[in-house]
């Protein structure tokens, strides 16, 4: 989906400085969106509206934690401050966590979790929706995950996160389905994101530890994050105007087993 055809259209990307926000902000920009890059990775984050802007796009940054109310307020602000509106939202931002059993998993970082992965996408979307209502409409997008769709063991924040992410989409799509706002979620796989490879699975560094999270997908691969980007630009295009409430799952068929 490379034609132009968000021309005139506004993007916001939080947790745009890297991986599949990165990707998906640069693919905004191809499609002739002036895009704001969200993100509390400054220096990454400019990198990124370099990268748009040596191509011939719009695009500006945002500082902003998620976990902030004042950061969102102030990003959504900005963008309908610097480019006339909001037409597209890709709630993005979102951790890791560590890797413990439930029984043990620290409180303060199942505090932060929850608060940046599943709280932060509905304080962007508190905001982003009444600038979206002023404008006659948009579409918004909320990263979730496989693990939105399915268990992991010792990932208990993450995945209850995610999963509530997917409830939170399904509920705000029935809320304003009739007022021209269409709320998806995508699912993504094992990407090779930042978050995914420095944990040190990336080949040549770790080809088993590669090999193995490889393995759980049919494909027997990682996905890319392009081909996230490719499937958020598709729910925000018109070609997906009857679709909302909807978690598009982009993971090599990991879920399918």
């Amino acid at each position: 989906m490379e034609t132009r055809w968000a021309d005139g259209k506004v993007a916001l990307v939080t947790g745009a400085a890297t991986g599949i926000g990165r990707a998906t902000a640069l693919a905004f920009a191809r499609a002739g969106a002036k895009v704001l890059v969200a993100d509390v990775n400054e220096a990454a984050g400019q990198e990124t509206v370099r990268l748009i802007r040596d191509t011939g796009g719009t695009a500006e940054f945002a500082l902003a934690d998620v976990s902030r109310t004042e950061d969102v307020a102030a990003m959504v602000r900005q963008a309908v401050e610097q480019f006339g509106g909001l037409d597209f939202a890709f709630n993005n931002a979102g951790i890791e966590g560590v890797l413990a059993p439930t029984g043990d998993y620290p409180e303060d970082v199942w505090n932060k979790v929850i608060a940046i992965n599943l709280t932060g996408v509905w304080r962007c979307m508190r905001h982003e929706i009444p600038a979206m209502l002023g404008r006659g409409g948009g579409v918004i997008v909320n990263t979730a995950s496989i693990l939105g769709l399915v268990g992991f063991a010792n990932a208990p924040a993450y995945t209850a996160a995610k999963h509530g992410v997917v409830g939170l989409t399904k509920a705000a799509a029935q809320e304003y389905a009739t007022k021209g706002i269409r709320v998806n979620a995508v699912c993504p796989g094992f990407i090779e994101t930042p978050m995914v490879m420095e944990r040190g699975v990336q080949a040549g560094k770790d080809r088993a530890a590669y090999d193995q999270i490889a393995s759980l997908h049919p494909m027997n691969r990682l996905g890319k994050p392009e081909e996230i980007a490719q499937a958020v630009l598709w729910l925000c295009s018109d070609a997906a105007s009857f679709v909302t409430g909807h978690t598009l799952t982009v993971d090599g068929g990991y879920v399918s087993r």
